[in-house]
């Protein structure tokens, strides 16, 4: 069964830093963009960065300069490095991408999410 799994959440103080980490379990293919959402408390998820498969990255305009996202191909993961955090910057973190697989004799495009990360920002 191909899955995302996150790994990488905690607690940090203010100006702190973590890496969130992203990466897809079973026989994938090959994988599309993957982007990483964020959603707070009693809000709506939110895009906070994206990547494609050659690299090319997005930001939302409220992590430009404090969050780089990534992605390793070979291990198919991804990767977002949380830097300046701020206490607004508090929620579940979810990975989501598009992932190609061969199975039951047929190609398919998956459109998966992860189990979601918990980042809180705390003094």
């Amino acid at each position: 069964q191909v899955q995302l799994v996150e790994s990488g959440g905690g607690l940090v103080q203010p100006g702190g830093s973590l890496r969130l980490s992203c990466a897809a379990s079973g026989s994938v293919l090959s994988i599309n963009d993957m982007r990483w959402y964020r959603q707070a408390p009693g809000k709506q998820r939110d895009l906070v960065a994206g990547i494609t498969s050659g690299g090319s990255t997005n930001y939302a305009d409220s992590v430009k300069g404090r969050f780089t996202i990534s992605r390793d191909n070979t291990k198919n993961t991804m990767y977002l490095q949380l830097n300046s955090l701020k206490v607004e910057d508090t929620a579940v973190y979810y990975c989501n991408a598009g992932v190609e697989i061969y199975d039951q004799h047929a190609y398919k495009y998956l459109e998966l999410w992860g189990q979601g990360t918990l980042v809180t920002v705390s003094s």
